[in-house]
């Protein structure tokens, strides 16, 4: 073999090679981040871990009689447009003789109808004004790229602005997530938010998209080197989706933010650590609690432990909703 064909050979080898190394981050972005709304998509559910983590595995009942009543509701539409020029949309669900608003901000690829279908109607019907977030990407809201919160922190704080244009009774507002829900709201109290916001509820909330994306790299699809898997997703992030995987992060935020937060978590959740939760709650320098739920999966606690879960919430209102604290 002659010299110019061993060189040619190597390089071959080596685009081949760069090829298959740039490829498995270009899945992994296309699988985690790439969200293309599609009738014929395959659910997520199909992965053990999510099936597993997922209410309506042992709490089906309940979870579908929760979703059948949200969507009996009739919800007034609203829509808003992004920083970044999507249509946002939501539906607003007004209860009679209200004493707050409570902003509900679902999970990854997910809903607020089903996220929140084990907690919306006891809300209602204790005095709560409802606002049901379409995440980016999710429902009737525009968008191509789910951010981890890089993005719908921004869009979780000017809908509690949104909220406090059309609040002429001036009810104190709180901002509730679950699952990257959860992180979006926490990320969206390193913010200036509106004074009637009084507190936030993070429910399984994750700290970062990197720990995020680390950790199910790792437990879900057993895969090596992941810090450079996670140099090829950012760099992906960064050229096609707009935004870094640093900026998806909860740390900076609790860090500032002066809103009380009530943080949930099961202590069997293999979807998002309870360690996320915990680091959270060391971090936030404002009034705080974290109630773990030691027999509940993702998003579980209030099916688990329905009369603590919504003995808690209803102290953190009763306690907040007349106690104003800075924006």
């Amino acid at each position: 073999m002659s010299g110019r064909n061993r060189v040619m050979k190597i390089a071959g080898t080596a685009a081949a090679a760069a090829g298959i190394f740039m490829g498995v981050g270009w899945r992994f972005f296309e699988l985690m981040v790439h969200y293309r709304k599609r009738p014929d998509r395959k659910r997520w559910f199909q992965l053990t871990h999510i099936k597993m983590n997922h209410p309506s595995y042992k709490f089906e009942r309940e979870y579908q009689e929760g979703k059948a009543w949200c969507r009996a509701q009739n919800m007034q539409d609203c829509y808003m447009r992004s920083r970044d020029g999507l249509m946002l949309h939501a539906g607003y669900l007004p209860a009679k003789g209200a004493k707050r608003i409570v902003l509900l901000s679902h999970g990854y690829k997910g809903s607020s109808f089903g996220d929140f279908a084990g907690i919306a109607r006891f809300l209602h019907e204790n005095g709560c004004h409802l606002l049901f977030l379409d995440q980016r990407c999710c429902g009737e809201s525009e968008g191509e790229f789910i951010t981890f919160g890089a993005r719908e922190q921004y869009d979780v704080a000017d809908w509690s602005c949104y909220l406090e244009e059309r609040n002429p009774e001036k009810l104190p507002i709180y901002l509730y997530g679950e699952s990257m829900g959860a992180a979006a709201v926490l990320m969206a109290s390193g913010h200036r938010l509106p004074r009637e916001v009084r507190g936030l509820i993070a429910d399984c909330g994750f700290s970062s998209m990197k720990r995020q994306l680390r950790d199910m790299a790792a437990d879900w699809f057993h895969l090596h080197w992941i810090g450079l898997l996670l140099v090829r997703v950012n760099l992906f992030c960064q050229l096609f989706a707009g935004f870094s995987m640093g900026e998806a992060d909860i740390a900076g935020a609790m860090k500032v933010n002066q809103k009380p937060v009530l943080f949930f978590h099961g202590g069997k959740d293999t979807y998002v650590s309870p360690e996320n939760s915990k680091y959270g709650y060391s971090l936030c320098q404002a009034p705080k609690e974290l109630v773990l739920v030691p027999e509940a999966r993702h998003l579980c606690s209030a099916y688990e432990e329905p009369e603590r879960y919504r003995g808690k919430l209803m102290e953190f209102f009763e306690k907040y909703d007349r106690n104003e604290t800075e924006g």
